[in-house]
């Protein structure tokens, strides 16, 4: 058969990554964080001086940037250099989402995205991957949880990789960000229609991949 493309949306901290990156691994699949695509053209632009607001220089900056995906996916290269790290700070989360509402931004990642997943063999997690990316994706999944569970989830990567983050703010910041996602007027973050819906607020990850593999291994 042919490898399938598995598209995985839902908003922040909702445990999509988590679980694409299992899934992709149980599969022996590649997994494509376009999150991290989105995050690392906003690292580039922070540090080029480029506001989040001016769609046509991020557009040329997206035209002349290499971002890669490395080792399954959970190494992204932004023009060589390794930027796994640096871009999960949380201005660079926060920058990623201002910058992701250009459709001249939007469609220049969508073609790429599309270039990396086009012969299957992929998991893909993101926002608009089973409505925009990959409409006919083999296998959709919208992944969802309580607000406060996505925050304090978020809180304790945070204090894993050593950065202090109050709890409220976070929250905050989540909403605030759900809010961009969903307004948008290019691809904004919905369920498909025939997306099977999966709310980890009281599940394990285990649990959460076992759920997938139910859906999946049918049609692998």
């Amino acid at each position: 058969m042919k490898p399938l493309v598995i598209a995985i949306d839902g908003p922040s901290g909702a445990g999509k990554s988590t679980a694409g990156r299992a899934l992709a691994a149980r599969l022996g699949y590649l997994f494509i964080d376009t999150g991290a695509m989105y995050r690392a053209l906003a690292l580039k632009a922070m540090r080029a001086g480029v506001e989040s607001g001016a769609e046509p220089a991020l557009a040329g900056l997206l035209q002349a940037s290499r971002i890669e995906l490395r080792d399954g996916g959970r190494q992204v290269l932004l023009d060589g250099e390794d930027v796994t790290l640096p871009i999960r700070a949380r201005e660079v989360s926060a920058a990623a989402s201002r910058v992701s509402v250009h459709p001249a931004v939007r469609r220049a990642m969508v073609a790429r995205q599309r270039e990396f997943g086009r012969d299957g063999g992929v998991v893909l997690d993101g926002r608009d991957i089973g409505t925009a990316v990959f409409p006919d994706a083999d296998v959709k999944f919208y992944v969802d949880a309580d607000v406060s569970h996505r925050a304090e989830r978020r809180r304790r990567e945070l204090s894993a990789a050593g950065v202090p983050a109050e709890l409220a703010a976070i929250e905050r910041e989540i909403r605030e960000r759900d809010h961009t996602d969903m307004t948008r007027s290019d691809s904004p973050l919905i369920r498909a229609t025939d997306a099977v819906l999966l709310d980890t607020t009281s599940l394990t990850p285990e649990q959460v991949l076992a759920r997938m593999l139910e859906v999946v291994s049918p049609r692998a």
